[in-house]
């Protein structure tokens, strides 16, 4: 069988470093992994990156294969007519550094004793427009997570070597296929990768090391946080393992609408209805603002949809402290309810010429056609 060439196959030179094969298959285990990879000869191909770095990554084979080629490893090795046999090296230095936790490798040897911190969790709050605007003071109850006093975190009592894993915290299992053996580690799922179990269980935590408390505690909301903006509240999450730290609460908000005011990030906007006669006449009118009520003023002859802008009368930027600005629309309204003394004035009205202005010339020019 005609077998390509170890160096080819990996994509290296003959005099490359053990950094640069190692990157290399790092690559290719990457791209062709049956855990991953969706192409047909996938598997194929990943065992051919297997073999070759089993060879090329130790010193004497690779010394023996740049001699003989594949012929060094027939027969006498233990590979048969098929070649090299790679079925008992280890790759589990790659696959931790590769996959990490999320293929299920775990390097005992390096991190089963090495502490942890544990998961953040995410929580939401209600507030009001007004406390979102202005900033204020809340008190939560919050359940937080803490180490079992009972079993002092550990889960149980009359600690003993786990008889599944014997103490290595994970678990090596052989996979034979029509194109070889593969070589997979996982951690232990007895003891989730500790190595060690226990005889009783703590009926306190029930094995889990932590149990639940109730606090409450107060947040200083910021001004100017708005509907999607969170709050870390540190140690709050979920307990860490091996004596990590806990892990963080974010508290999202969600705030309530105004009565009359609408936010546009930093921004308010007012729609500000308006008589026809102070549109027509123009007028002052009290208006409020997030800061107090200010006098505005209305000239004769304003459209309805026209806007004014007060500037730095909108909401706090939190992160710079910058006011925004407000927007006052201006809606004239038009009745649907008049009295008869209302009706003869209309009508007198519009006995005279109201038709003023560019929209209606182009309007009459056009129909005049």
């Amino acid at each position: 069988m005609n077998k390509k060439d170890y160096y080819e196959v990996l994509g290296v030179s003959k005099d490359a470093s053990e950094d640069d094969i190692k990157s290399a298959f790092r690559k290719l285990a990457k791209k062709y992994h049956p855990d991953v990879s969706k192409e047909p000869d996938a598997a194929e191909k990943f065992k051919e990156a297997q073999e070759a770095y089993a060879v090329l990554s130790d010193k004497e084979k690779r010394a023996q294969y740049d001699r003989f080629g594949h012929q060094a490893f027939n027969g006498n090795m233990g590979g048969g007519a098929g070649g090299f046999d790679f079925s008992g090296f280890d790759f589990s230095d790659i696959f931790d550094d590769l996959f990490g936790s999320s293929f299920g490798f775990s390097n005992r040897r390096t991190s089963s004793n090495r502490g942890r911190r544990g998961n953040d969790i995410s929580l939401s709050m209600k507030i009001t427009f007004d406390e979102a605007v202005y900033g204020c003071e809340k008190e939560v109850e919050l359940e937080h997570y803490v180490e079992c006093d009972k079993c002092d975190g550990k889960g149980g009592f009359n600690a003993e070597t786990c008889k599944y894993c014997h103490g290595s915290g994970t678990i090596t299992q052989e996979q034979r296929t029509i194109l070889g053996s593969f070589m997979s580690r996982t951690t232990c799922p007895y003891c989730k990768g500790v190595g060690t179990s226990y005889k009783e269980e703590c009926s306190k935590c029930r094995g889990k090391g932590v149990v639940k408390e109730k606090g409450k505690k107060k947040l200083r909301i910021p001004a100017g946080i708005d509907t999607g903006n969170q709050l870390r509240i540190p140690g709050y999450g979920m307990p860490g393992s091996n004596g990590g730290e806990a892990g963080d609460a974010y508290v999202e908000f969600i705030v309530g609408e105004h009565e009359l005011f609408k936010r546009d990030q930093y921004d308010i906007v007012l729609n500000l209805p308006l008589t026809i006669t102070e549109a027509i006449l123009g007028c002052k009118k009290d208006i409020p603002t997030l800061y107090g009520n200010v006098t505005l003023s209305i000239s004769s002859g304003t459209q309805s949809g026209e806007k004014q802008r007060l500037k730095g009368k909108g909401i706090e930027n939190p992160n710079n402290g910058r006011k925004g600005d407000m927007y006052v629309i201006l809606n004239v309204i038009t009745p649907n309810k008049l009295d008869r003394e209302q009706k003869d004035l209309i009508n007198r009205l519009s006995k005279t010429d109201l038709e003023t202005g560019i929209e209606f010339s182009r309007f009459n020019r056009y129909m005049r056609k």
